[in-house]
């Protein structure tokens, strides 16, 4: 297998350049403009990591290449697991620090998504007035979701973010989606029909995959994007799914565009079938 092929198979766009020795970030199948992949070149083999899964570690050896290289080389590769234990823990220190720091605020980033009244974790020590959303496996607090007043959005180095999500707690029927905005539109659309729903945010369409493994099936919202990754995912999850009619438009785009009522109609039939069901 070509390390071209080995990179896609772990969901990672092998770089354009493999310099020998040194770390090379790239963009992931799903992410392709993102920097969520990494390559560290050695030769005969290589070192590939996709920072969006659990399991995204892997090591890809040349044709050939013998077992005691290989034997020696995964020894090398568990103490880099053990490296990424290390960062993930210290990046969800770091999440609490920064939440515990935080204020209920109002935020530009949120008014430009049409909801100038939306109190959220706001936080103001060394990066200017970020939106803050907590990043959870289960009860765990793995990181954050940072966003700047223009929109721009990362995580915390080093956090896991394969499976972790954020939750719109409630005692209905599960939802899932990719953005924190889009789940603010859904909501709305949810609340219209008097639905009883339990809202996740994934935060990319690979991790709604891994989200929806365990719950008991529900919807998705999908966003149609160019690259069609969105429908992708919400197809192989295999529930059903609704996703705006226009190209590049999320929930938020299409709600801004049509108004909460139109989105919400466009769910009523979904979760009509879901009751059914």
């Amino acid at each position: 297998m070509t390390l071209e092929d080995f990179c896609r198979a772990m969901g990672v766009l092998a770089p354009a350049t493999t310099p020998l020795g040194r770390w090379v970030r790239c963009g992931t199948v799903h992410h392709p403009k993102s920097k969520n992949g990494a390559v560290k070149f050695m030769g005969r083999f290589a070192f590939v990591r996709n920072w969006e899964s659990p399991d995204g570690t892997g090591t890809w050896f040349a044709d050939g290449e013998s077992q005691q290289a290989q034997k020696d080389v995964r020894a090398v590769v568990r103490q880099a697991a053990d490296e990424i234990r290390r960062k993930a823990a210290s990046a969800a220190r770091k999440a609490e620090r920064m939440l515990s720091e935080c204020e209920l605020a109002c935020h530009p980033y949120l008014t430009d998504k049409g909801f100038p009244d939306e109190m959220a974790n706001v936080w103001n020590r060394e990066t200017d007035n970020v939106l803050v959303i907590p990043m959870r496996i289960g009860t765990q607090l793995t990181g954050c979701q940072l966003i700047k007043p223009d929109g721009g959005k990362k995580f915390l180095f080093g956090q896991r973010t394969g499976g972790a999500e954020f939750v719109f707690q409630g005692r209905g029927l599960h939802v899932l989606c990719e953005g924190y905005a889009t789940a603010l539109s859904t909501r709305q659309a949810l609340r219209n029909l008097k639905a009883n729903y339990t809202l996740h945010v994934a935060f990319s369409a690979g991790n709604m995959k891994k989200v929806a493994e365990g719950l008991t099936p529900g919807l998705v919202i999908a966003d149609n994007d160019e690259s069609g990754t969105g429908e992708l995912a919400a197809r192989e999850i295999g529930w059903p799914y609704w996703m705006s009619d226009t190209r590049g438009e999320d929930a938020n785009d299409y709600a801004r565009r049509r108004g909460v009522f139109a989105l919400a109609m466009g769910l009523k039939p979904l979760m009509q079938g879901r009751r059914r069901a």
